[in-house]
């Protein structure tokens, strides 16, 4: 299997798996499959399937991304790895560069200055 290293690399699926991971360690919670489930399905404002879920994680451990270990014989925690943390702050900079040239090209066009009429 080929392993993935971009972001643009990752489905929207997997990206937005690996930004709950991220936000539900950030909490101190423990990272479960379920907990993920809960926290997309609602961003998504409708059910995600197992099927959909398990499978893009095992993605996303395959990857380097994120590791699994075992919390109890059914249940798996994950956690967001060194490598998945430092894609995530990639994409996190390459946002902000988007938004501040967004944000430059506003006031460069005089939309969002007051005075002007």
């Amino acid at each position: 299997m080929t392993r993935t290293h971009e972001w643009h690399d990752l489905t929207g699926f997997q990206r937005d798996v690996l930004l709950v991971a991220a936000s539900l360690e950030d909490g101190e919670e423990q990272v479960y499959g379920l907990a993920i489930k809960r926290e997309l399905e609602a961003r998504y404002g409708c059910e995600v399937n197992h099927g959909r879920l398990y499978p893009n994680l095992d993605t996303l451990v395959e990857a380097g991304f994120m590791e699994k270990s075992a919390l109890d014989r059914r249940t798996n925690e994950y956690r967001v790895t060194p490598a998945g943390a430092s894609l995530l702050d990639v994409a996190h900079d390459e946002i902000e560069d988007a938004r501040d040239g967004l944000d430059a090209r506003v006031v460069a066009d005089g939309e969002g200055t007051e005075g002007d009429a």
